[in-house]
């Protein structure tokens, strides 16, 4: 019999620099593999997360003005630890995101240090443009004379993370870690699935001499710590990650207060695929939708478009893909496919497969619960025959869920695909290079993989429509979190 494992002690509260008591008791965090308890995650009063924003705001002073190099220093030591402890950070995230060990380490754990990383250069990188010289005649500004200009970016002050739930290590890493090395200081609330991981994040900048203050981490299971973070009047801008809902809600209240906002939010990516394309690329880069977090995952390309000559041969391979998956826990070795975050998503997704079947489309594959005897599965699932019209289609799924819609020539498989809410990365498959770059031209998304859904970590990324507002990664994120300031002085 396994001896019973010794219980950690409950998660606490980070404000002001210091482990605080939550002050609504604590709540469960669920292994999605195996429905036991990972931990306990604190449930902060509002009154709590208003005093974390204050403690951001006070920090604010010091930590703007301090020195670019001194900021640097901290957010690399922060990788250095995130990096030495990364077997255990690699097994909490696992245990309470449900991602396989391999991508815990090598997508979360190791993303996150490398943004880390990444943004301790970015502190260094220069804040002033010099602008031309400008000629002014006399009149009733003045005198006559040559003026001179810079553009400055200044931090914006203090900066609500609010993260999503599928990558607690790299969503969180990718907006703390830019933020803090423009001179920005942070609130961070985590999805209530799995924030576990955010404190240890937080944990490691503490080490790394961060500042009381420079980082707080609230957290609760209901809505309402989410909307005091937003609508605290010492917030000065709000980043969130995750559902296009939510982000509409969130926007409403920065116009009110007239925060800055950068919202990365849902996405449908359309996969155009056409007759001349290398199928097999296709179906290994389509096929990711199966198995990355289980298709939760926004940048997905869960809406195939297929030229009808290669439209036979890509559903069937897709279906032989997707047979050669193993569901089951993420602990285990080989698995690919683990769980969803939740049974409630679950059915979500669950209730989508149904929908399906009752809008006509033909289920090639999956469709149905593993019978796994525990955990939140959901069999990875393709449909072919779908219309545009279908709600499989048009919305959101979140999860392994794969639709096929066949086209006929270019200027239909552009409009098919512009035809959606969303629009945050699409993707382009052809042999003939130059048509699949004319192709990228005509789609409205934020970006589009041409032969690939790999990613240029310093390339711009967010979304048109409902995917978003704004853009970050690489040094777009360092504009995405400061203010431009005109300084100008006559010569």
């Amino acid at each position: 019999m396994t001896a019973p494992q010794p219980q950690k002690p409950p998660q606490r509260l980070f404000i002001g620099g210091e482990w605080v008591e939550p002050e609504r008791g604590h709540y469960e965090v669920i292994n999605p593999a195996t429905e036991e308890v990972v931990g306990l995650a604190p449930e902060a009063s509002r009154g709590q997360v208003l005093a974390a924003a204050v403690a951001a705001r006070e920090a604010f002073v010091s930590w703007s003005r301090t020195a670019p190099v001194e900021r640097a220093r901290i957010l690399d030591a922060a990788a250095g630890i995130i990096q030495r402890e990364a077997e255990p950070y690699a097994a909490l995230a696992r245990a309470e995101s449900g991602a396989t060990i391999a991508t815990a380490r090598g997508m979360q754990v190791a993303v996150g240090a490398a943004r880390f990383r990444r943004y301790a250069q970015g502190a260094l990188e220069p804040v002033e443009q010099g602008l031309p010289p400008q000629i002014n005649p006399a009149g009733p500004m003045g005198r006559a004379g040559v003026f001179g200009a810079l553009a400055v970016r200044r931090p914006v002050g203090v900066v609500t993370c609010i993260t999503s739930y599928n990558n607690p290590w790299a969503n969180p890493a990718g907006k703390v870690a830019p933020a803090l090395a423009m001179g920005n200081t942070v609130v961070v609330k985590p999805a209530p699935q799995d924030p576990l991981s955010v404190y240890r994040m937080a944990e490691a900048l503490a080490e790394a001499g961060a500042p009381p203050g420079v980082v707080n981490v609230v957290t609760g299971s209901e809505p309402a710590v989410g909307e005091a973070a937003v609508d605290s009047p010492d917030v000065d801008m709000v980043s969130f990650t995750g559902s296009t809902a939510v982000g509409q809600r969130i926007a409403e209240c920065c116009g009110r207060g007239m925060k800055r906002q950068l919202m990365e939010l849902g996405g449908k990516g359309a996969a155009l695929v056409f007759d001349d394309a290398d199928v097999d690329s296709a179906v290994r880069g389509i096929g990711t939708t199966f198995s990355f977090y289980s298709g939760q995952i926004c940048t997905a390309p869960t809406r195939v478009i297929a030229q009808r000559g290669i439209y036979p041969r890509l559903v069937e391979k897709l279906a032989a893909y997707l047979s050669y998956l193993k569901v089951g826990d993420p602990a285990e070795q080989g698995t690919v496919v683990g769980p969803v975050i939740s049974a409630a998503h679950r059915d979500r997704v669950e209730s989508y497969i149904e929908l399906g079947r009752k809008e006509g489309a033909r289920l090639v594959a999956g469709g149905e619960r593993p019978p796994l005897d525990r955990g939140f599965y959901v069999a990875p699932t393709l449909f072919a025959d779908c219309t545009n019209d279908m709600r499989i289609v048009r919305e959101e799924i979140f999860g392994p869920v794969v639709v096929v819609v066949p086209f006929d020539d270019e200027e239909e498989g552009i409009a098919l695909a512009n035809d959606s809410d969303y629009g945050l990365i699409d993707y382009v498959w052809s042999g003939d290079v130059a048509r699949a770059f004319r192709v990228a031209g005509e789609l409205r998304a934020g970006g589009v993989g041409v032969n690939t859904i790999g990613r240029n970590m310093e390339a711009p990324f967010g979304g048109f429509k409902k995917s978003g507002v704004g853009r970050d990664v690489g040094s777009y994120a360092l504009q995405a979190y400061s203010e431009l300031q005109a300084v100008v002085w006559p010569g």
